[in-house]
């Protein structure tokens, strides 16, 4: 894994805060931020965020009734 330096200035109180939760785990400052950054940054996520765009931008379809469609479903998978 290739890994890059970043400077970031926060607060006392967070830095506090990060140090408390990292000795309680038995975790780095610096793996806890990087685990923050995935979770509240998931790789791909402007890639969904395109694809439910485009899902939300399509024209709206007529669908069968939910027991019509769960017919269709079951002949589909070799049910009926």
């Amino acid at each position: 894994m290739k890994t890059e330096r970043l400077q970031v200035l926060i607060e006392t109180e967070q830095r506090e805060r990060l140090e408390r939760v990292a000795a309680r785990r038995g975790v780095s400052v610096a793996s806890l931020v990087r685990r923050a950054i995935d979770v509240a940054y998931p790789s791909g996520l402007e890639q969904k965020a395109a694809i439910a765009a485009g899902i939300l931008a399509a024209e709206p379809m007529d669908v069968p009734d939910p027991d019509d469609l769960r017919a269709e479903l079951d002949v589909i998978r070799g049910r009926a």
